[in-house]
Parts: structure tokens; sequence; C-alpha cells
């Protein structure tokens, strides 16, 4: 396969950046986006120009490290799939592949297509977490989880807080990400007590950051490489109004 790459090139967050073409030859449908990316860096290398910035690690969508808009879609156009996990097979010879950075006011570009997603480790540092003493593990059978509310959690804890929620959301909310980490915390029985202060000092955060409002588009859940559903995002909101009314009634 032939393809060229339009790709976002930029040298840092000051400055200007620009669409540039790259031609890559001899792409097999079996090498991965990354690879890919790895084939022209190294080309590009040899040649003395500035390789193309962008950010991955395990490479096995798990991380949520790598993420790129592909052809105007978040991880690409095969759903259910990171950056990393996208293959070659899904286009075709002699496309041209448009490549960019996720697009979002609270995701600042570094540099090409790597961007500073920061503002995601803020919420979480907000109260994406549960206050527990130190000390010796309790046992494991001592507190019940019913069935159900595991597997709540569990398909909530399976966000990697790759951002693509953000990138594809026309308002840049983050609020799939946010309501992925309450409901995976909320419902089970370690993190009921601080259920609704932690939705609030999350959400709260998130809109320091600059996230915008979420609107129930559903653009953010169809290109979750996780699959996140949007409920988390109701169950969000129900925990935010319920700390909300707590807070009026003390007050009264």
């Amino acid at each position: 396969m032939n393809i060229t790459l339009r790709i976002w090139r930029q040298r840092g967050p000051d400055q200007p950046g620009r669409m540039v073409a790259h031609q890559v030859e001899d792409v097999s449908p079996d090498m991965s986006f990354l690879e890919v990316l790895d084939v022209l860096n190294e080309r590009l290398t040899l040649a003395g120009e500035d390789p193309v910035a962008f950010d991955s690690d395990c490479r096995e969508g798990i991380c949520g490290m790598c993420g790129l808009v592909i052809n105007g879609i978040a991880h690409g156009p095969q759903a259910g799939v990171t950056t990393c996990q996208l293959h070659m097979r899904t286009f075709a010879d002699g496309d041209v592949i448009d490549v960019e950075p996720w697009r979002a006011a609270p995701f600042p570009v570094v540099k090409d297509l790597v961007v500073d997603r920061g503002a995601l480790d803020r919420i979480i540092q907000a109260g994406g977490y549960i206050s527990t003493p130190t000390g010796s593990a309790p046992e494991a059978h001592s507190i019940l989880v019913p069935k159900e509310d595991a597997e709540t959690a569990f398909d909530a804890a399976t966000c990697i807080g790759c951002g693509a929620c953000v990138a594809a959301c026309p308002n840049g909310s983050a609020a799939l990400f946010l309501g992925a980490k309450i409901t995976h915390l909320g419902v089970l029985p370690q993190g009921r007590p601080e259920r609704h202060t932690r939705a609030l000092n999350m959400i709260s955060r998130h809109d320091e950051e600059g996230f915008g409002g979420c609107t129930q588009i559903g653009e953010c859940t169809a290109v979750c490489p996780k699959d996140i559903q949007l409920d988390v995002i109701s169950r969000c909101h129900g925990d935010v109004i319920t700390a909300l009314l707590h807070h009026r009634e003390q007050r009264k």
C-alpha cells in the first residue's frame, strides 16, 4: 500500500500549526497505525528532518496514551479500538489520511500530535479515589458486593482516560470520563461514604479546567474505545444534585 498522511505539524504550544503531507510507501495492511508513524519517523530522521511527535506507550489498548483524530474521528474509523489497535487494512491503497491531535481547549498542543491531558489527572486528584485507613488489608469476603453493582463498577472502570470523549464532543465536555470515574467508585460499598462529595468536587474541577457542559449528544460514547455508555453521565449528575440538596439542607 502507498498512502499519504496529512499530519498536523506544530513546533510548540505558542507556534502556529499546519497540515503537512507525507508520503509513506510499502505499507503492509497488517501494520498498526502507530507502526506507520514509526516508519515515517525513521525516514524523516534519516533525511535530517524533524520526526512527528506523538504519544504512545503500551500499544495494547490499555494505557490510553495514543489519542489521535484520524479522518475526523477520534481513534479512527474502527469502533471500539484505540489508535494503536487500528490496522492499515482498514484503509485502501492510495488513501489520503488526515491525522490531527485532540482538539479541545483543556488539551493544549505540546508539539505536533502531542497534547497535555493533565486536566484529566487533576479531575482525578479532586476526588477520584477512596479514603481508607492504612494498615493490613481487610479480609477479602468481609464486604459483600451485589453482582449487579460489581458489574456496573467493572464496566465503568474500563475507562482508560484517553480523552477521546472530549475530542469528539462538540462542547469539549469530559462528562463521559467524569461519569465513568464517579460511577466505578460510587457504586461500591468502599466508595459510598464519599460518593456525593466526590461527585461535587470532581465536576467542579471539570468546570474549572475549561471543559464544556454535557448536552447528551452521544458523540463521546460513539468513539469510546471501551464502549462506556451514557448512563454513567446520568449517575454522575444524580450524585451532584444529591450533594447540592444535602448542602442546602445543612445551611437551613
